[in-house]
């Protein structure tokens, strides 16, 4: 069924615009930097950081950021690789030089350091990374006696993907347990990337099981069934949001057919400090009106979940790419944070979502890589008569649960006036269900 619009995006807007600025004025006297990261939690359960300076906007960088490793080495790695993009802009390259030389110093002097957080299985592959790095370092350098700007920026995002890939090696167990009231839904323990093919093209996103495992596992075993394909995009908001997911007939999310009733995820959002995410109400709702999440609304393409308005743990398969608008929610301060669910972000084909519009179809979804880290619990049906019980994990493994499931292990918007509030919303009835405020 179609999501009707309550609230004009003109009005909203406005509204937003208005809120901004009240917003802002707040933060000054607070004496708060949108782009302060520790919010004054100084817990030292998740190491998971964003460097001081300017809101990241850029989804990749986001998702390294967002990991709870504590390697500095492979960090100031990182961090020199990324600035080397903002000295290119104002042609400093010495700079550019510094950023590079310091990389390469760790990466050949700091071998041990970078290798001591990761468990021995995986360092083979840790040491094939860091040699392709070393090789990436070299061919920068000629890169930048050349002067050559476009040559310098892609070899730069390939080293930062190895980088990347580095710092997940360092994941150990996972970090957390799921309280027990969601522990029967999938979980996404690590990560995982999605491929979508449009009729306009593709898109890959990348899932963070680390912040949103409950979100995310729900997404990935959906894309496993198939749930994804042939559905159309339902609503389009330029500079807003695409959404999706909604299926055929009645139903506005989905209704697991082993159960017969409407899979309700919970809302998901991991503060940047703490262990483990909050479930369940929203930042403002909790009275954490300064916390800031790990996965914030700072990035085109951010990939959130929608839900009912009134009721935060209704979403269920309708889900939003948030089109990253300035003006409407600048990075580091937006209305969105802490309100919605994100579990990932686009990492290829913005060109190909700025073309989708209401209408345009996603012809098919499937799990390209990290499909083996979605859990979904198993219920062994017992006899008629008797209860069902929850397997135990060695009766999962002899009941062959890795093949089955293949590898499978929202802040602050001002409330609508006295009508109900439209905001990222799965089509629902009676209540409207919520994407931001449309």
């Amino acid at each position: 069924m179609r999501f009707s619009k309550i609230l004009k995006l003109d009005w909203y807007k406005r509204l937003t615009k208005t809120s901004l600025l009240a917003l802002l004025l707040v933060t000054l006297s607070l004496g708060l930097s949108g782009a302060w990261w520790d919010g004054g939690n100084s817990q030292p359960a998740r190491e998971s950081r964003l460097p001081v300076g300017n809101a990241i906007t850029d989804g990749k960088a986001l998702l390294r950021y967002s990991l709870p490793i504590d390697n500095q080495f492979v960090r100031d790695i990182q961090a020199s690789l990324e600035d080397i993009s903002t000295q290119l802009r104002a042609k400093r390259w010495s700079p550019v030089g510094r950023d590079i030389t310091k990389a390469a110093t760790i990466l050949s002097d700091r071998t041990e350091k970078l290798l001591a957080d990761i468990p021995i299985e995986k360092q083979p592959q840790a040491e094939a990374l860091i040699a392709q790095m070393n090789q990436g370092i070299t061919s920068i350098r000629e890169a930048v006696e050349a002067k050559d700007k476009e040559t310098i920026l892609s070899l730069r995002r390939q080293i930062l993907d190895q980088v990347g890939e580095l710092e997940e090696l360092m994941m150990g167990e996972f970090p957390f347990e799921v309280p027990s009231e969601y522990s029967h839904l999938p979980q996404l323990k690590g990560r995982a990337t999605v491929e979508m093919t449009t009729n306009k093209g593709n898109l890959t996103v990348v899932l963070d099981g680390y912040s949103a495992p409950v979100t995310a596992g729900n997404f990935v075993d959906l894309v496993e069934r198939g749930f994804y394909n042939g559905l159309e995009f339902i609503r389009a908001e330029d500079f807003y949001v695409l959404q999706v997911g909604d299926p055929p007939g009645k139903e506005e999310g989905f209704v697991d057919p082993a159960t017969g009733e409407y899979r309700a995820i919970p809302l998901e959002v991991l503060v940047r400090g703490d262990s483990e995410p909050v479930y369940g109400i929203t930042l403002e709702d909790a009275g954490r009106y300064r916390d800031q999440p790990v996965l914030p609304f700072s990035a085109y393409g951010t990939v959130a979940m929608a839900r009912p308005g009134d009721d935060p743990n209704g979403g269920s398969s309708q889900f939003f790419f948030f089109l990253f608008e300035p003006e409407l929610t600048p990075a580091g301060l937006n209305l969105l944070d802490g309100r919605y669910s994100v579990f990932g972000y686009l990492v290829e084909g913005k060109e190909v979502l700025e073309k989708l519009k209401e209408g345009d179809v996603i012809q098919s979804a499937k799990v390209v890589k990290g499909a083996e880290n979605l859990v979904t619990p198993q219920v062994a049906e017992a006899s008629s008569g008797q209860e069902q019980a929850l397997t135990k994990p060695d009766e999962i493994e002899s009941a062959k649960v890795v093949e089955e499931a293949e590898n499978v292990v929202d802040s602050q918007v001002t409330e609508a006036i006295a009508e109900k509030e439209a905001v990222i919303t799965p089509n629902s009835q009676p209540t409207i269900l919520d994407t931001p405020t449309s």
